[in-house]
């Protein structure tokens, strides 16, 4: 009875994933929340979230600056993804009428102290950015490009303020956004006469504020800002300087624009990204490069592959046979287990782990429920889809234990269910720690961290053991289409050129060439705090990936059989796994060309969560070459007699 090899199971659960991508890749976008409609006169409600910056990666709690408060602060009901993310969003004291537009609002007066005023220019100096919502559409700052021809560049949420010079002083100063004149667009229903909002705008101005007699939040008009005088704010002449002792008053308008921008497509304006033409070609010239090359290997690999089992299996001659040279010769020990096996199968297990959470990943993205409307959606789906693909992990880990003769399966899923996510979680505990001590709101409570704990104990282990009982037990073990000698023949001495270190940084490349482009944009919306939702193109790069991995580590395994090497089981994993090498490479050259962080707390968040990326990129890759190698040389040694 034929027993079906580990490579095979793999193959199936693949060519299934596959098939659900493509069956729902053309399905129509879901925007992941209900539109809500709105009468004319409706309240809207303003909600406040982190302040935010590039240079400091630490987000903030929006009230941890003395802005206008509400009468009583709620925080909204936020999923894992959005703690995870640093979102702590607010009700605020901005609250507008639908279609009804307000000029000169004044919402409050506070008069800084030394404390206070020395926090907003600290904020100033970092360059944080306000982060407001209405109606789940983040704030945008519209910025017109020097060609007019261009589209409209929009910036998420605005600057707390400014540093420069005025009025002729040479010393620099800093100067509060307190007045913010909202832009709010809605799509009417011509027969309802229901709205819905589509846009939400926002252009900050610093404006020194005046009044007449004593301030009275409800009856004080102010006289720099007067709707019945027609006097409005259009710039920032006169501007607020922060000093202490002095008074600010942050006043708004609100003003409503009709558009013909339905619900459905509100998100567009956000999603465009600048430099769109020269990301498109760049990701196709990638590609076209990498199948191309891609294409050169098969067919070369195929030419000489099949010359060589049909010279093998001609030889008819014990002399002929004795005589034989290449591959062939190493048919007895090509599969003795190697050393270090049980780390080999719980990394190649929690691979699979990995590969199963980015496939499903990307097919829940291609749905539309990952778009950025639900917030926080993706890194969820990450996580959870993490925990269940456990049992496919401890299943693998388990099948490939038995077919190196282990015994003791239990401590194999133990390492798989523990080795990565102890790492991981290790790592992000003193990362969140340095945080906490920056008193960030970017810093995981105590609830969150140990609601990741139940994930991973209570769920995550349960499902490997399972899958590892499921794999070693209830499995027949992988035959091997040749016998092993119990005697391990010795390895001729190899060129430099197929040193083990040589050969493994060269099998890096080429992967790493398929997705770097594609990893630009990813690091940009990660650190630059950009929106990416091109899951289609980072499908696409994805499957290049698993092409090149598979392809690159299937050639030197062949180059390296032919020099009677057969140590190959390792190799195979680290081949591909290099590409991990140059992916860290390039996050160091992005942080120094790229980035303009300067604190070394942020630094070091930086290079700690890009080490985590390195070492989770090395493991499924790894995995992606291995799975090759196995299926090829199973697949060739069965292919040639052996007496």
């Amino acid at each position: 009875m034929a027993r079906e090899p580990l490579a095979r199971d793999l193959c199936i659960y693949v060519c299934i994933c596959i098939l659900l991508i493509a069956h729902q890749s053309s399905c129509f976008y879901l925007p992941g929340v209900a539109p809500e409609d709105f009468w004319k006169g409706d309240p809207l409600r303003v909600k406040v979230n982190k302040l935010s910056s590039t240079k400091t990666q630490l987000p903030y709690s929006y009230y941890s600056l003395p802005y206008c408060r509400p009468k009583r602060i709620v925080d909204s009901a936020e999923n894992l993804g959005e703690v995870l993310r640093g979102d702590r969003i607010e009700n605020s004291p901005y609250v507008f009428k639908m279609r009804e537009p307000q000029l000169c609002n004044a919402v409050c007066r506070i008069i800084l102290d030394d404390k206070t005023a020395q926090e907003f220019r600290e904020m100033i100096d970092d360059e944080y950015r306000v982060n407001m919502i209405l109606d789940n559409l983040p704030l945008v700052v519209p910025i017109r490009r020097l060609d007019q021809e261009s589209p409209m560049v929009y910036l998420h949420g605005f600057l707390v303020g400014l540093k420069g010079q005025y009025s002729g002083i040479k010393e620099e100063k800093y100067f509060i956004h307190n007045h913010l004149a909202f832009v709010v667009k809605y799509h009417t229903d011509q027969q309802l006469g229901l709205s819905r909002i589509v846009g939400f705008e926002v252009k900050p101005f610093s404006v020194k504020h005046d009044y007449e007699g004593e301030w009275n939040e409800n009856k004080t008009r102010l006289t720099t800002c007067d709707p019945h005088a027609k006097k409005l704010v259009t710039s920032s002449e006169s501007p607020q300087e922060i000093k202490s002792k002095k008074e600010i008053i942050f006043s708004y308008d609100v003003e409503f624009e009709a558009s013909d921008v339905k619900w459905a497509y509100r998100w567009d304006t956000y999603l465009l990204m600048a430099d769109d033409q020269i990301h498109w070609f760049s990701i196709v010239n990638s590609l076209m490069i990498v199948l191309f090359l891609s294409g050169m290997v098969a067919m070369i690999m195929l030419r000489t592959l099949y010359r060589d089992i049909s010279k093998y299996n001609q030889l008819e001659t014990q002399e002929e046979a004795q005589e034989e040279t290449g591959w062939k010769l190493v048919h007895g020990d090509v599969f003795r287990p190697p050393l270090n096996s049980d780390l080999l199968c719980i990394y190649v297990g929690t691979g699979v782990q990995f590969f199963g959470m980015i496939l499903v990943t990307m097919m829940f993205a291609a749905l539309g429920f990952l778009s950025p409307s639900n917030r926080g959606g993706l890194m969820t789906a990450m996580l959870l889809l993490w925990v269940l693909m456990g049992l496919f992990a401890g299943y693998t880990s388990g099948r490939l234990y038995k077919l190196f003769k282990g015994t003791d399966w239990k401590k194999i899923a133990f390492g798989t269910a523990f080795v990565f996510p102890a790492t991981a979680f290790t790592a992000f505990f003193v990362l969140n720690a340095l945080i906490w001590g920056q008193r960030s709101s970017g810093a995981v409570p105590f609830q969150t961290m140990f609601a990741l704990l139940l994930l991973w104990f209570g769920i995550s282990f349960p499902l490997v053991f399972v899958g590892g009982f499921v794999g070693f037990n209830k499995k027949p073990p992988i035959e091997d289409p040749v016998k092993t000698n119990k005697i391990a023949r010795q390895i001729p001495v190899q060129p430099w050129y197929m040193n083990s270190l040589c050969s493994i940084l060269i099998g890096g490349i080429l992967p790493f060439g398929a997705v770097f482009i594609e990893l630009f944009f990813i690091l940009t919306s990660i650190w630059l705090h950009q929106f990416y939702y091109i899951f289609g193109f980072l499908f696409i790069v994805f499957v290049i990936l698993i092409i090149t991995c598979a392809e690159i580590t299937v050639v030197l395994c062949y180059f390296q059989l032919c020099s009677e090497d057969y140590n190959w089981w390792w190799r195979s994993y680290l081949t591909s796994g290099s590409s991990a090498f140059y992916l860290f490479l390039y996050t160091v050259f992005y942080f120094f060309t790229k980035l303009e962080i300067t604190k070394p707390i942020s630094g070091i968040l930086y290079f700690g969560y890009m080490m985590l990326l390195s070492y989770a990129f090395f493991v499924l890759t790894g995995t992606i070459g291995f799975s090759a190698c196995f299926w090829f040389t199973r697949l060739i040694y069965a292919s040639v007699k052996i007496d």
